[in-house]
């Protein structure tokens, strides 16, 4: 039950989207804690580099997460989803796609700005390109700052629908990203 069907999603989509979401709620937690660490803190270097290291692992699964989508079956929508739901729901998971690309993109400015590359967990090194603008550090942290309260502000909306699908609608939508069905 690796492939999605008609009915549920398979293993591989379950993976990409449950490692997906604990990888950016704690890459949130982390990066609004790390923020405030002071220059004496024993992790004022630790939790960048494994930041930046969990957050490319992410890019590289969100960039295989978004090809998976485009070359695999999708399960169709409930018969009790309301049109407007499924509206809501196709362009929630557009704006999270774009978001964690934006989020992503502007963490790889910030860290490579100064032309340094960024080592992922002493495995491998991701080239820096260097500045393209000036100020490129500063304005890309902001821009990583805001899609990053933006993200978790959507990713709680989604969460939200998800239980409202579960407990109110009492249909089977989170059931269908949580275990594998056999249909």
């Amino acid at each position: 039950m690796l492939l999605n069907t008609k009915k549920s999603y398979g293993l591989v989509a379950i993976f990409f989207h449950w490692f997906s979401a604990l990888a950016v709620i704690g890459l949130f937690a982390v990066g609004f804690w790390m923020v405030d660490l002071t220059y004496y803190s024993e992790w004022y270097k630790t939790a960048p580099y494994l930041h930046k290291s969990v957050g490319l692992i992410l890019l590289l699964l969100t960039l295989s997460r978004i090809l998976w989508r485009l070359f695999t079956l999708k399960p169709t929508s409930l018969a009790s989803h309301k049109g407007w739901e499924k509206t809501v729901g196709h362009m929630t998971h557009n704006i999270l796609y774009l978001l964690l690309l934006v989020i992503m993109l502007s963490g790889f400015l910030i860290s490579t700005a100064d032309g340094r590359g960024i080592w992922v967990f002493d495995w491998f090194e991701i080239p820096s390109f260097g500045a393209f603008i000036e100020d490129q550090a500063d304005i890309a942290g902001l821009i990583h700052q805001y899609v990053a309260y933006s993200l978790i502000a959507l990713v709680l909306i989604h969460a939200l629908g998800a239980l409202k699908h579960h407990f109110i609608d009492k249909d089977s939508t989170l059931l269908r990203i949580i275990k594998i069905q056999n249909d």
